[in-house]
């Protein structure tokens, strides 16, 4: 058994069922690997910013890892910037980066580069193999490590030479290091302070967003009157009806600001208080409000869920939380806009469905009238580099097969990753893309003006114009082998997003707004 035989083996073994790859020669003995080893998927994507994206996706929506497999260090910077949304999602992902055999090391060849230094920023374990016999249990590590709680990304660097030479051995899983247990000290601190009956506000995240999580802090809110909120970009929330709704930030510095006023207590579950996303002149980057005093119940190693359930528990809350009710809403009339295209969205969004979200300017309306919609899935563009959305939706497809994914995207950060379309067409997974086309790099429109950077002339607003030429959605998402169809009114929105809502397989809509 050669190395590379032995970590695919260990993988599984392990409990990693999926690699998505876009691999080289350095990695050629892997791949093979994986026609040995029954229980690895196998997930060809074109662009290595689309396998980090969809590992990330398969890990918010598993909650294990799936396996990357990168070409060297150029194919792992390919993949850094959504392997930084990852990082603040808290996503367990194992990558396996090929890297030149050992002895090849010193020729300086054109693709040797440093490979850690690519990787450290986004890793919160990293290691090289260093023999055939070892490898297998560095496998074991990496998914050990990208297990931990929160969850975090390990990186394995694989030399060709430890991959091809024999004398590798399969590795025992080793134990899961789950969640910490909260202190009872904490949750009574936590009990206290809600009873002294100061304005307080409960920010969560990670697992807390999930439906236990939520329940427990509903009826923490329905004894305290507690306000809950969660982050503007949530790696993962449970929606909809039936469910306890929360609060999202806001984006902007001086609406957090509005936002948290009159917060005199802030108990954070799993997060981190909240900031500006940027510096803009004249405006605060801290949003909680001078003198509220913060206090953690919860670090995000920790089990926010039963914390909360415990501080409910302590301040004898009923069992019985307010959860949102269902609205469906009326299909509209008059002219078709991104809040019309929500409210159609909404209307129509299935049962356990799963929303990738990465519509920008373009998503409040989605946002609004989902929130009494069907229970869902929603999650978010954490990171804030875009071309997330559609490997999101990639991952989150194939980690739940017999779920609707539902991808809403704006045109120009979509341009980043179209070619998860292909893998989406190649896999035939079950994601319907909504296009929303204002042809326009419409966010950094608003950026530019609140930064103040001046008037800006024809060179500058043409590097926010993506409408020369136009681009063809329709066209693009057909060339990736998915059927595609263009709305440009509510009536044909309806009419073909109810269509996709019930059939499978991929589809996209681009939705000229």
């Amino acid at each position: 058994m050669n190395g590379a035989v032995s970590i695919s083996e260990t993988l599984v073994a392990s409990g990693v069922e999926v690699c998505f790859a876009n691999p080289g020669t350095s990695e050629m003995h892997f791949v093979s690997a994986m026609d040995r080893t029954e229980g690895l998927r196998g997930i060809l994507c074109l662009f290595e910013g689309v396998v980090t994206g969809a590992a990330d996706g398969y890990g918010r929506m598993r909650d294990k890892p799936a396996a990357t497999l990168l070409h060297l260090g150029p194919g792992l910077a390919n993949g850094l910037a959504n392997l930084h949304n990852a990082r603040r999602a808290s996503t367990s992902i194992v990558n396996i980066v090929g890297d030149h055999a050992t002895y090849h090391a010193q020729y300086d060849a054109p693709l040797a580069s440093d490979i850690m230094g690519f990787a450290r920023p986004v890793s919160g374990w990293l290691f090289s193999s260093t023999a055939p016999q070892s490898a297998g249990a560095d496998a074991a590590r990496a998914v050990q490590a990208a297990r931990q709680a929160p969850g975090q990304i390990a990186t394995l660097i694989l030399p060709a030479d430890i991959a091809w030479s024999e004398g590798g051995e399969v590795a025992d899983p080793l134990p899961l290091l789950g969640p910490a247990p909260v202190s009872s000290s904490a949750v009574d601190r936590i009990a206290q302070a809600l009873g002294k009956g100061k304005r307080s506000a409960i920010l969560m995240r990670g697992p807390s967003l999930r439906r236990d999580g939520l329940e427990a802090a509903g009826r923490i809110a329905a004894k305290t009157g507690s306000r809950l909120l969660c982050d503007t970009f949530a790696p993962r929330i449970t929606r909809g009806a039936g469910v306890v709704a929360v609060e999202r930030i806001p984006y902007f510095a001086e609406q957090i600001v509005e936002f948290m006023k009159g917060v005199e207590v802030l108990i954070l579950v799993g997060a981190k208080p909240p900031v500006s996303f940027f510096a803009y002149p004249g405006k605060p980057s801290w949003g909680t409000p001078e003198g509220c005093e913060i206090l953690y119940l919860a670090q995000p190693h920790e089990d926010g869920t039963a914390a909360l359930e415990a501080v409910a528990d302590a301040l004898h809350a009923s069992k019985n939380a307010p959860v949102a009710e269902y609205r469906r809403p009326d299909l509209p009339s008059g002219n078709f806009n991104a809040f019309t295209a929500g409210q159609i969205i909404a209307r129509f969004l299935p049962v356990n469905a799963i929303i990738s979200d990465e519509a920008a300017t373009s998503g409040a309306g989605a946002a609004k009238f989902t929130a009494n919609s069907h229970t869902h899935d929603h999650l978010s563009l954490t990171g804030g580099s875009i071309g997330q959305g559609l490997p999101l939706a990639t991952g989150a497809a194939v980690a739940c097969p017999d779920r609707k994914v539902v991808c809403l995207h704006g045109d120009g950060g979509a341009m980043y990753t179209l070619q998860s379309l292909w893998t989406c067409a190649r896999e035939n997974l079950d994601v319907t893309v909504v296009i929303f086309a204002n042809r326009s790099y419409a966010i950094l429109n608003v950026e530019l003006a609140r930064v103040g950077a001046g008037n800006p002339g024809p060179k500058a607003l043409a590097m926010l114009n993506i409408g020369n030429p136009t681009l063809d959605w329709v066209s693009l998402g057909k060339g990736m082998g998915v059927e595609s169809t263009r709305a440009e009114t509510n009536e044909q929105f309806a009419a073909q997003f109810e269509d996709v809502m019930k059939s499978r397989g991929p589809r996209l809509i681009e939705a000229v707004i």
